[in-house]
């Protein structure tokens, strides 16, 4: 398409996702009315403040701004995708980004990645915002698939982002060590190219973040300081092999529209389970390091690990992986959950 043309799909997208966010009671949220004001300028803000709430267009305004700021970022088709993998509403796409913009923090890094201008190619600008892209739609798709989406969003942005934050610093350094050698060859590849390292590593490592939902969630259910999770669940993946697996399910193709909908389905088969096999490590544990925690489920679930395990191998040793081959090791997971 010529720029003329994605410009043209732009403005139809934003059209029509204005039309569904007006007739939807996404802008009455008190959160996201917050809007209101960041749409004015600083100096009608300090002065009429008191007054913006009772504006006539208010509603109008916040789903203008709203729709707007999300697809300048994230493109004329990502609601339409989403639309089409989760059978999501609209608003429900909109709201679901906004909670996972907001925890993640994207602002204020695309904020640091655009400070970069006239200081590094616009090519490694561009690379950088990729890397964090895959976080926005698998963060979106998360909320989308939990409870958390029908809850205050000010209450759960507030539940989340400080213990995500909280996780940032730690989970490079939880992964396996085939995953953290590949950050450190894309740190020191940025790096090269004039982008200041802590940048750099917080580019490469956004997207393992993910990661961070289910680990709060289970900490909470577990009643579990959230670094104890974290060790627990990327014990586990390291155990079994897990990044492998997941790297396998993104290689899939997902051109046509049903093996779109099959490798995010898989996906989030994958993150689910992960999910409930570190909680059933917890079930029954009072406490001890996660690396006891694991070895005593192990030795309740001996014939179920030894079989998976012994499968994960034949398949790791296998040249060409399939999706039928996948398939068979979720269900392996699934016996484990």
């Amino acid at each position: 398409l010529t720029s003329p043309e994605r410009a043209v799909l732009l403005a139809y997208s934003k059209i029509w996702l204005y039309d569904e966010l007006l007739a939807s009671t996404l802008p009455d949220d008190a959160w996201v009315a917050t809007a209101l004001a960041r749409y004015f300028p600083k100096a009608l803000r300090e002065r009429h403040a008191t007054y913006m709430p009772r504006h006539p267009l208010k509603r109008e305004i916040i789903a203008t701004y709203v729709d707007n700021s999300m697809v300048n970022r994230v493109g004329s088709t990502f609601v339409h995708q989403l639309l089409e993998t989760t059978g999501a509403k609209p608003y429900e796409i909109v709201r679901a980004y906004l909670l996972n913009r907001e925890i993640f923090g994207f602002v204020d890094l695309w904020k640091a990645i655009e400070a970069l201008d006239n200081e590094v190619d616009d090519a490694v600008q561009s690379a950088m915002l990729l890397d964090t892209s895959r976080l926005i739609g698998r963060g979106t798709t998360w909320f989308l698939r939990s409870r958390r989406l029908a809850e205050d969003m000010a209450a759960t942005i507030a539940h989340f982002t400080p213990q995500v934050a909280a996780l940032a610093t730690r989970l490079p350094q939880l992964l396996d060590p085939g995953e953290r050698v590949r950050i450190d060859t894309a740190v020191a590849a940025y790096v090269a190219k004039g982008v200041p390292q802590p940048l750099a590593t917080r580019v490469v490592a956004f997207d393992t973040l993910y990661a961070a939902l289910d680990i709060v969630e289970v900490a909470g259910t577990a009643k579990r300081p959230v670094e104890t999770i974290a060790e627990l669940y990327f014990a586990l993946a390291t155990r079994f092999g897990l990044p492998w697996l997941r790297e396998k399910i993104a290689a899939l193709p997902g051109d046509a529209h049903w093996q779109m909908l099959a490798k995010g389905a898989m996906q989030d088969d994958l993150s689910s389970l992960q999910r409930t096999i570190t909680g059933e490590v917890l079930r029954g544990a009072d406490s001890g390091a996660p690396a006891k925690l694991v070895a005593a489920w192990e030795d309740r679930n001996r014939r179920s690990v030894e079989r998976a395990v012994q499968l994960f191998g034949e398949l790791r040793a296998t040249s060409a992986v399939d999706a039928a081959m996948l398939s068979v090791a979720l269900r392996e997971l699934r016996n484990l959950a």
